[in-house]
């Protein structure tokens, strides 16, 4: 009876596995039947490289939207990361426990707020800020990246404060009794260990930051050009893919689902560098 029940278990977890395995390559699947007819039609190097997205005119090209969502990214990933690495070390090793037991439910509170909300926040204080004291629409690269920055804090706090605490306690009393401060230890040792999980926090932060779609189309302008600076309004691909969506038919639907496929490119690639570094280590 033992022996059956233990089985019975087994092949109840496994089939749960295939089935979540099973949505994802559905949706895969459904994305790639509508979206690659359109590439094959327009062709790979027009559909990334063009610069012209008008679909009432046939023409769909996403690169414009291709540098608005690496340029937001990447404003997100240089705001968010250095405040994300120092909130994880001070909960880590400096706060003290009551301190910590206060700073880890707020935080984790972030990732529980709707981005409709993030985006709402940003139209009513970032994007005035922006609009007052730097010039601009205030709609721009700027008002996204900060938005997004906060979104991600969550992740990469959470992943790279348990991935410091994971080291082994002698490498941290082996450091001190050398004669190194706690700072030294910390910069010269404890971060160089945790440095896989480290990174492979950035990555499915900026993951999320990559897909994030309610809060972007609230802030960034959706302007279909290439910015100049920080503080130029841009669209990105999955604001373009929420904004038209409801309306689109026909080639222009299927446009939208290349762009989905090209964004699922780009996501899997991270969380895939993020798994490799972690079994790596």
């Amino acid at each position: 009876m033992k022996k059956f029940k233990e089985n019975f278990s087994e092949r109840v977890f496994l089939l749960l596995a295939l089935s979540a395995l099973s949505v994802l390559a559905l949706i895969t699947v459904f994305i790639f039947t509508k979206g690659i007819p359109l590439i094959a039609k327009v062709g790979v190097v027009n559909f990334i490289f063009g610069m012209k997205w008008s679909p009432s005119q046939g023409s769909y090209g996403i690169f414009p939207m291709i540098v608005g969502t690496i340029s937001v990214t990447l404003g997100a990933a240089i705001i968010g990361i250095p405040i994300a690495i120092c909130c994880s070390i001070f909960l880590a090793e400096f706060a003290p426990a009551t301190l910590r037991n206060i700073f880890r439910p707020a935080i984790q509170l972030l990732a529980g707020i709707p981005s409709v909300v993030y985006g709402f926040w940003g139209v009513l204080f970032i994007v005035p800020m922006i609009r007052n004291y730097l010039g601009g629409p205030g709609l721009s690269i700027l008002a996204g990246s900060i938005i997004l920055a906060i979104m991600i804090l969550p992740t990469i706090i959470s992943i790279t404060e348990v991935t410091i605490l994971a080291l082994p306690r002698h490498y941290k009393d082996g450091a001190l009794a050398l004669g190194l401060t706690h700072w030294q230890t910390i910069r010269h040792l404890l971060l160089p260990a945790a440095k896989s999980g480290i990174v492979a926090a950035i990555i499915l932060g900026l993951g999320r930051a990559v897909g994030e779609t309610m809060a972007v189309i609230m802030v960034v302008g959706n302007a279909v050009a290439l910015p100049e600076t920080i503080l130029d309004p841009v669209r990105t691909m999955t604001t373009n893919i929420g904004i038209e969506m409801g309306y689109a038919s026909g080639e222009h639907q299927q446009a939208l689902f290349a762009t989905g496929i090209v964004l699922f490119i780009i996501i899997m690639i991270m969380n895939a560098t993020a798994q490799y570094i972690t079994r790596k280590k």
